[in-house]
Parts: C-alpha cells; structure tokens; sequence
C-alpha cells in the first residue's frame, strides 16, 4: 500500500461501490437505506461505499469492508489490484502522463470473481443506453430551483442544450457527457427526493469514463473544472458564465479533463473548482502540478472556505438574500404600523 498516495487512496475509496457491483454484473436492489445484491440477498451495502455479507457473519476477511475489500472477495484480486482498478474505474491518471498521451495509465486487471454459493459469474460490459426520458421536466425543475436554488435562466439553458433532462423511471435527473461532435459517451443520474436519507446517485451502466459532463465554446480558450455537475451548473449561476468550457469529472479522476483537452485543443488554463474537502484539496494541489508541467496556466478558484462546493455557496447566498428580504419586510411593516 505504500505505493499510493494519500490522494490515490482516497480517490480509491470515493468510488461509488453500488455501482462497482454493477459494473461486476452483480444487480443492485434498494431496500430503505441501503442496497442489497440481487445475487446474494445477504449482503447490505451502505451509504454506497462498505459492504457486510451477512451469511459469512464469522467469517474474517469474507465479510464485509470497503470497496477494496469487495474486489479482493469477489473480484479474486489482492490490495494492490483492488486499489489500481478503483482509480481506473475513477479515471484516475498518473501525474508524469505526458501531453501527447491522453489515455488511462492504470491497466485493469481481468476481474475474477470467485464463485461460492448464491454468487454469480461476471457477464460482459452492458450496451450504453440513456434512460426514457420524463413526459416533461416538472421533478428536475422542483428539485433544481427550490431545493439547489437555481436560477430558471440556468435550468432553462441546460435544458435547451439537451445536456439535462429527467427520466421516465423514478424521475431521475440525467446528466449527459458528450464527444466534440456532440455524441453522449457518458451519463451520471442523480435522484430528485432526498427526504429519505442519502440521496440516490449513480452512473447509467455502459458509460465511457473518459468522458463527463461539460459544455464547450470553441472560442473560449479557458476550461473551468468541478467535481460535479451541479456544482458546474451553480458557477454559472453565481457568475453568470454562460461562455467559458466547463467539464464535471464526476469523481476525482481527471480523465474526462485529459480527454477534453484533446479535443478541444485551443484551450490554454485551467480553473479547478474543486471541493473543499480534504481529497478536493489534495486533487487540486496535485492537478495543478501535473497540469503546469504539461504547460497549462492552472489557478485554484474553489468555493469560500466557509462551504463545501459551489451548490452551498449558491444555497447559502440564496438564503442570505431571503434573509434580507425578510427582514426588509419586517422593518417596513414595524415602521408602517408606528
């Protein structure tokens, strides 16, 4: 393990370990507030990233763990593979990638999965198929102006753009990756009723991880980079910048960033936008190295440090506004009834 970085480590273990399973043809199923395996009943995995198998009880080192600990048990690898096929699953890229070279470095080893009872052979990559779309967008326009207080204007551009739009099953919000010739490589679906504790989120099954969400301007030679999609959406809000490249790595991989760049060659800085969480701030301090060494000008720009992300920026703008109206309204009605 002392091979990997810090950053690597925690880049490895942010990986979404519901849809690990799904890529390892297991079948996720939601049941309250965790998933099981349509495979294997027993096992409960929570918040998305550890597992318990639940048959295997007493079993030591078969029972449950991390995302790593689910590719060494039903993957057949050890430590070292586990964490290498995490960051490729990621995205992840070496830092001394050279510019010429756009592509993931890390090889991903064959999975084995080890059959015991109940489980089941891994099955080839499924076909990359978009979900239905909604009759209409009523769920992601609730859900993206009351609850992450965007502006109409910016909902209304996304839309219009074909990059967002809600799914007929579970009224999911879909964020689409597309190619320089508009071609959808990669989609993400977030859930829009998060009442019931973590909210749902996962990547539609068959996507091409070099790829995420973005929007491009052939003139603009600036690339403005975020974690996610919403935070993407909510620097355009704040800054009323409809011009500038963005890209959402979607995790903490700067594949789809590699990739952006090779396609759209006339861009000359980088902006990272990154969380202000620890495995944000280590990705930009090593994202920048790697970056400027590869002779992009690259600034830090993340949100205030009094919040996460540029959505808790735009929320806690948003409420400080209505705060102020609010007391406006007192003010003139105690000044109104003197």
């Amino acid at each position: 393990m002392s091979r990997f970085t810090d950053m690597e480590l925690a880049i490895a273990k942010s990986v979404d370990l519901v849809s690990v399973a799904s890529h390892m043809g297991y079948t996720p199923k939601k049941i309250g507030k965790y998933y099981t395996l349509k495979e294997m009943d027993s096992i409960r995995i929570y918040n998305r990233s550890h597992w318990f198998r639940w048959s295997m009880k007493d079993v030591k080192g078969e029972n449950g763990g991390s995302q790593i600990d689910f590719l060494r048990v039903f993957g057949g690898m050890d430590v070292k593979e586990a964490v290498f096929w995490l960051l490729d699953f990621a995205g992840y890229v070496k830092p001394d990638e050279s510019k010429s070279s756009y592509r993931v470095s890390i090889k991903k080893p064959e999975l084995k999965n080890r059959i015991v009872k109940s489980d089941v052979e891994k099955v080839e990559k499924k076909e990359f198929i978009l979900p239905s779309p909604a009759r209409d967008n009523s769920y992601l326009y609730r859900y993206l102006s009351e609850e992450r207080c965007l502006r109409m204007e910016v909902i209304n551009f996304f839309v219009k753009k074909n990059l967002i739009y809600e799914s007929e099953k579970y009224h999911n919000i879909v964020f689409k990756g597309n190619d320089k010739d508009g071609v959808t490589r990669f989609a993400s679906m977030r859930g829009v009723f998060d009442s019931q504790g973590k909210p749902f989120k996962c990547d539609v099954e068959g996507n091409d991880k070099n790829y995420g969400f973005n929007i491009y301007n052939d003139d603009s030679t600036e690339v403005v980079v975020f974690e996610a999609a919403i935070d993407l959406m909510s620097y355009v809000d704040i800054f009323d910048d409809f011009y500038t490249n963005k890209v959402a790595l979607g995790m903490l991989g700067d594949a789809p960033l590699l990739t952006f760049l090779r396609e759209h060659s006339q861009i000359k800085t980088i902006r990272f936008c990154l969380d202000n969480d620890t495995p944000g701030r280590r990705a930009t301090i090593e994202f920048m190295e790697k970056y400027k060494r590869l002779g992009y000008e690259v600034i830090n720009s993340p949100a205030p440090v009094s919040v996460k992300d540029y959505n808790e920026w735009l929320i806690s703008e948003h409420k400080k506004n209505e705060k102020q109206v609010t007391e406006a309204i007192v003010s003139s009605n105690s000044r109104a009834t003197r």
